[in-house]
């Protein structure tokens, strides 16, 4: 009777089902994905039955914590140098990494705001009413980074310095900008247009060649007990399925 029940719950499971049950990955990904990541993590979930848990961080805490032990499988960065320091390391398998997408960097104000970011674009930053710009922490966070290089790059970097405020990562910098703690933000592009900030905010593009390219890579960590899985969710985010995705929430994907 007990066999005959165990043969019926077999035959009611796919064959993906059957395969996948209890098995899982852990991500750890740079915040710029949030939402986009969780979206492709869900389709994935529903094509093959493998659940992948998600831990979103600046792509350089997350890197420490990797080089601490952490027990990630995958590490999604939002640049190229911290996969490449990884594997320098021995942390990460050099056959692995490669460039899953290219981000973009925005100057977002609220909707209500009366600058004119669309037409004067980091200009704005100048207006009296600015008393506090959201950047994520430089340190640690390549848009960041991409952030003081664009102030740099427009000379109004020392202007307004003593006026920036730092977010752990750059999700945190578009929830200062988006609760109105700061009157302008630095984000990613992907926040931007996700649907928790739409119609909340008006933003700028920054031009490419005001900051380094922010090109986003992916690894599969050497420690990793399922390198496999991990392996088969990567080729998934590159499926069209996947890019398609990406590309909706404004990453560059070739």
């Amino acid at each position: 009777m007990l066999a005959a029940a165990s043969l019926l719950l077999c035959t009611a499971l796919s064959p993906a089902q059957q395969n996948s049950t209890s098995k899982e990955i852990i991500v750890a990904a740079a915040a710029d994905l949030s939402t986009v990541l969780q979206e492709i993590s869900d389709r994935y979930k529903n094509n093959t039955g493998v659940t992948v848990k998600l831990s979103f961080e600046a792509s350089g805490a997350l890197t420490q914590q990797i080089q601490n032990g952490a027990p990630f499988d995958v590490f999604f960065s939002a640049d190229m140098d911290y996969p490449r320091q990884l594997i320098a390391a021995g942390l990460a398998d050099g056959a692995s990494p490669y460039q899953y997408a290219l981000g973009k960097l925005v100057l977002w104000v609220p909707a209500d705001s009366p600058l004119d970011v669309d037409h004067k674009g980091v200009s704005v930053l100048l207006d009296p009413s600015v008393k506090k710009i959201a950047i994520a922490n430089p340190q640690h966070a390549p848009y960041g980074r991409a952030a003081v290089a664009a102030l740099r790059h427009a000379g109004m970097y020392d202007q307004i310095q003593n006026r920036l405020v730092l977010g752990e990562n750059v999700s945190q910098a578009a929830q200062f900008a988006e609760s109105g703690n700061a009157q302008a933000g630095f984000v990613a592009l992907a926040h931007a247009v996700a649907p928790a900030m739409q119609g909340k905010g008006k933003y700028w593009v920054v031009p490419a060649d005001y900051y380094p390219a922010l090109a986003q890579g992916v690894v599969v960590l050497a420690h990793s007990q399922h390198k496999k899985e991990a392996g088969e969710f990567l080729e998934f985010v590159r499926s069209k399925d996947a890019t398609e995705l990406l590309r909706k929430y404004g990453f560059e994907v070739q």
